[in-house]
């Protein structure tokens, strides 16, 4: 009999999938034994990721794809297509921080535009053609979709001088509720993620602050940062079986910082 929490035979795609919370996701799904396709654009990134995770029970391959031009999502979909056969789960992670801490008064419009471009629009295309998938997937019988979107626990707080980032990962929790809504008749969950603060290359500034670490660890009461290995096994839950009727919740990940 088969763990509920085996994933053979599974598909995923895991957009920004090699690196930060994207590989710890990765990770975890291909342990676990479910097929994973990283769609991200840096190509030997992509490559070193595919390299490291070798030997797990599940396949990982790579597919050069930059999330904001609608072309290059609906190759890396046709190319994981090819490869795997399905895709089951859509684990929308691409983004972008909101870098230097500009006043809100002196934010660039390029800036604000270059946000939504990554963290929504990037979202929209990659999710758009996998609920696609799999509702065709679910007409055919294939009753099993996953669509998880990497929010943050800063589309509940005030963001001082980062506000573009913030209104972007509140937009991608709502979307993750509608998307619950529309697509429950095909055996599709949506859910979305919101990290704390997780250590990777996009964060390597900030932790580097002294100040900010400082007046940060003491409000997490495991007293230490998130990371990437952190959403592994809620990534492994989500795709399977199990989490068949959790759908269009906020899960929050961040050591207990946002209720201490």
């Amino acid at each position: 009999m088969q763990h509920p929490m085996d994933l053979s035979g599974k598909v995923a795609v895991v957009t920004g999938g090699n690196g930060g919370i994207g590989l710890g996701i990765t990770k975890g799904l291909a342990s676990a034994g479910c097929h994973v396709a990283i769609w991200a654009r840096n190509a030997a990134k992509n490559e070193a990721a595919v390299q490291a995770l070798q030997g797990l029970p599940g396949n990982v391959q790579a597919f050069a794809c930059d999330v904001t031009d609608r072309p290059s999502v609906d190759a890396a979909a046709a190319a994981t297509l090819q490869r795997f056969g399905f895709i089951d789960g859509m684990f929308a992670n691409a983004g972008i921080g909101g870098g230097g801490r500009e006043s809100f008064l002196v934010r660039k419009p390029e800036d604000w535009g270059q946000m939504i471009d990554v963290n929504l629009y990037g979202a929209f295309h990659a999710c758009q053609v996998a609920l696609a998938q799999m509702k065709t997937q679910s007409e055919q019988g294939r009753k099993h979709g996953r669509i998880v979107l990497t929010s943050s626990i800063a589309s509940h707080f005030g963001t001082a001088a980062n506000e573009h980032y913030a209104m972007t990962k509140a937009g991608l929790t709502s979307l993750a509720r509608s998307i619950a809504v529309e697509f429950a008749r095909y055996g599709v969950t949506a859910n979305a993620l919101l990290p704390g603060y997780t250590a990777t290359e996009m964060t390597t500034g900030l932790f580097d602050n002294e100040k900010f670490v400082k007046a940060v660890m003491p409000r997490i009461p495991q007293r230490r940062f998130g990371s990437s290995d952190d959403f592994a096994g809620v990534a492994i839950y989500l795709m399977s079986d199990l989490s068949s009727y959790h759908t269009g919740d906020a899960m929050t990940i961040d050591g207990g910082y946002s209720i201490y």
